[in-house]
């Protein structure tokens, strides 16, 4: 199945986000490259933090989603931080998310090239052992 987010919908995650985020200090937003980084600069406007190279102490770390925690369990351990993700395909546990969505889902972000959409599945799937 495939779903696509829109800018329309970005907006509102980032709202969302915003909204969880707003009374709380962080040292810097990191976006998990390349997924999480639309959402970083969105949230690094939105909520005046600055955007940073690395994750680090008590850090804001985002990305786009969480399907198997390979990417975000490494930085998992980080004192203080706090994760966000647009899209869990599993129940958060130590992590938080705005939409769940099903283990089968493939969702194409409007930032994303569409024509090379099949070749990108087929690619990401096989690679984290999801096929």
């Amino acid at each position: 199945m495939i779903s696509y987010f829109t800018w329309s919908e970005f907006d509102k995650s980032v709202e969302h986000i915003a909204k969880k985020c707003k009374f709380l200090e962080f040292s810097g937003i990191y976006g998990v490259p390349r997924g999480g980084l639309c959402l970083a600069v969105a949230l690094s406007h939105k909520l005046k933090i600055n955007l940073i190279s690395e994750p680090i102490k008590n850090s804001l770390i985002v990305d786009d989603v969480y399907e198997t925690g390979i990417t975000l369990k490494a930085f998992k351990d980080i004192e203080g931080a706090m994760f966000f993700v647009l899209f869990s395909k599993i129940k958060p546990t130590w992590w938080n998310t705005v939409h769940i969505s099903e283990k089968r889902e493939w969702i194409v972000f409007p930032w994303e090239e569409t024509l090379n959409l099949q070749r990108d599945r087929n690619e990401y799937t096989k690679k984290r052992g999801l096929s």
